[in-house]
């Protein structure tokens, strides 16, 4: 059985990648490599989004494709083929950002982007950073979680955040903003932060 024929789209035609992904399940080869053909480099571009360099971009595509053709009884939409690969692709990419971050991140306030706005940067002294240090850690187990798993990324994917700590996707951003508001409060309520910015008013 031949391949259905490749031809140029504006738009993702759901339809003839459904066809194709049907008779690549079929045991079409051509009409797998021209999936493969077409759709790796836009897949790859949503690894890439997620932070990872171009061999572990490259690397996660493949992981969904193998993760494709291994499923037993095939997707009950073929139709959804293209949605089941970006999102196959963006979790596993985001995960693995997050796992690489970390690993390279010994403790979660030693991250480029700010924890809380306008209280740590990059000029923040050496008092204030233990004072926001304790502050850290001073707060639950699971907002010291998500707090640093959100600080890691400047667009970090709510739904990778869901299924890695076991919340509801709509509840992710109200606890983040109770967690801060936490943070900062404790935070405030340390001397040695409020004698850090009197020192700064005082030019010290």
């Amino acid at each position: 059985m031949n391949a259905i024929p490749a031809h140029s789209v504006t738009t993702v035609d759901y339809d003839r990648y459904a066809r194709l992904y049907t008779a690549a399940r079929a045991g079409d080869r051509l009409a797998q490599r021209t999936l493969i053909e077409e759709l790796n480099e836009p897949l790859w571009r949503v690894a890439r989004r997620a932070g990872l360099d171009p061999e572990s971009a490259a690397d996660v595509v493949q992981t969904a494709w193998l993760r494709l053709w291994r499923t037993k009884d095939g997707l009950n939409q073929p139709r959804a083929l293209t949605k089941w690969l970006r999102t196959t692709v963006s979790r596993e990419a985001w995960k693995l950002a997050g796992k690489l971050k970390r690993e390279l991140v010994f403790d979660p306030l030693d991250i480029k982007e700010p924890v809380i706005d306008g209280i740590e940067d990059d000029l923040v002294r050496d008092a204030e950073r233990e004072a926001v240090r304790r502050a850290f850690l001073a707060q639950s187990e699971r907002c010291r979680e998500l707090l640093a798993y959100v600080a890691t990324f400047s667009r970090p994917d709510y739904d990778v955040i869901s299924e890695e700590l076991g919340m509801k996707r709509g509840s992710i951003g109200p606890t983040r903003g109770r967690c801060l508001d936490k943070l900062r409060k404790t935070l405030l309520d340390d001397p040695s932060w409020g004698s850090g910015e009197e020192r700064k008013a005082d030019g010290i």
